[in-house]
């Protein structure tokens, strides 16, 4: 048995057999199959696929691969919440907070940038002194001490997805729905959740374009843990246009941290606190939505939510004094303006050049494991549904050094779309399966 065969028979869109996906995780975690071997194989299952067996296959492998936690000792309802990622997609670090405001035991397991923006991670640790890194023991303590934490993927939890993941992230080969449903499966039974809240983006702006392909991620996902023991729950949302205003690292964690003291978008709210209500319901906190949401609206009013993500900052070591002072985030040394060339309601922002454009600042990555600059991004002054003067400013743009400014500039005020006609706010949730 050896790689180039099997990238061979994946190429004539074989099934792999389990031994012969052992084969792979193990070669790959080894080092016996490099990067360029490896990223062969991934691209040929990008045009060939992979079957349901595979798919629970390579999981399990990977959930094998490393360490398994279990927190059952202390709660029978654990949960976590995972994105498949999309622009401006801060749901996961106003939801970590606020379940824990609630009482809900979280434990999330997150990456970094998937091809657009910085990932999850990649925010966090924006605020200064934050450590993601946490061993599987940190982690672990965490959870058992204040009832939630989040960490990168560690180097004892699900290794091997860990570094197919950044793998993919620089090879084109994000967007493959079996390899999607592996990662974030694996990670959610590593880290020990029972509840699984799965936000499948479906849009311009996501790895899913069309409600289909999302929907059929979402059942193979449900399929895939279902196999393994879990449960999930698939909401799958729309991500046609950035979410919330801001776009970025450091510029995303402010706008959680002002989502968190009462001030927010349309967009944000029905996302957070659907997906937040499902969790009290299925944790059994609630028995109906209505109930749960003016629960979860009161611990926003009350600061509550809040205190709780400052809790989170200071037991992972990062200052929490960036709740009330802004400038301790990273700065950038340029600002751009981008004004209306129209005058007339916001239509469409496109969740694709913007994505794009935020890229080119240098808030993601083109090369694997390089670094990216917290401090760049993309500010929407304006956003759908909102009315603008010719020559009023609808994006402000933060960066330190760029290439092609003006084609960034352009890139953004090709985003936007106007009407003269008032805009109906887009509908944000298209199914929940």
């Amino acid at each position: 048995m050896n790689i180039i065969e099997l990238i061979e028979k994946k190429k004539q869109a074989k099934a792999l057999t389990n031994e012969e996906w052992a084969f792979v995780v193990s070669g790959y975690l080894s080092g016996a199959i490099p990067d360029y071997q490896m990223s062969a194989l991934l691209m040929a299952v990008y045009f060939t696929g992979m079957s349901v067996e595979e798919t629970v296959c390579l999981t399990d492998l990977t959930v094998k691969s490393g360490d398994r936690l279990d927190f059952s000792d202390i709660s029978s309802d654990i949960v976590d919440k995972h994105s498949t990622g999309g622009v401006g997609d801060k749901i996961t670090l106003i939801l970590l907070p606020l379940l824990s405001a609630a009482g809900v035991v979280t434990a999330k397991l997150s990456g970094r940038g998937l091809g657009k923006t910085g990932g999850t991670i990649d925010k966090l640790e924006s605020i200064p002194g934050f450590r993601a890194e946490l061993s599987s023991e940190e982690f672990a303590n965490l959870i058992r001490k204040n009832g939630v934490a989040i960490s990168a993927q560690t180097k004892n939890l699900t290794p091997a997805d860990g570094k197919m993941y950044a793998l993919r992230d620089i090879t084109a080969t994000i967007d493959i729905i079996p390899l999607i449903a592996c990662s974030i499966v694996s990670k959610k039974i590593a880290s020990g959740a029972n509840h699984i809240i799965l936000d499948v983006k479906c849009g311009e702006g996501a790895f899913m374009t069309d409600i289909e392909s999302a929907k059929k991620l979402a059942v193979l996902m449900q399929e895939v843990g279902k196999r393994l023991g879990r449960n999930f729950t698939c909401v799958i949302t729309n991500m046609s246009a950035p979410l919330g205003r801001a776009v970025g690292n450091a510029v995303e964690v402010e706008e959680v941290i002002e989502f968190l003291k009462g001030n927010s978008t349309f967009d944000l709210e029905e996302l957070v606190y659907e997906q937040a209500t499902i969790a009290l319901i299925e944790t059994h906190k609630f028995e109906e939505k209505t109930a749960a949401k003016e629960y979860l609206k009161k611990l926003i009013s009350s600061g509550a939510a809040l205190e709780k993500f400052k809790e989170i900052i200071s037991a992972q070591g990062g200052d929490t004094k960036i709740v009330d002072d802004y400038t301790l985030f990273p700065k950038a040394s340029c600002k751009i303006e981008i004004t209306s060339p129209k005058t007339g309601y916001v239509s469409k922002i496109s969740a694709l050049n913007i994505s794009k454009a935020c890229k080119m600042l240098g808030a993601g990555r083109i090369i694997k494991n390089a670094p990216i600059d917290y401090a760049a991004g993309v500010y929407l002054n304006k956003k759908q549904c909102e009315y603008t003067n010719e020559g009023e400013t609808i994006a402000t743009l933060y960066y330190n050094k760029a290439e092609d400014i003006e084609q960034i500039k352009q890139l953004v005020v090709s985003a936007f779309e106007f009407s003269q006609s008032p805009v109906e706010q887009p509908v944000m949730i298209y199914k929940i399966i």
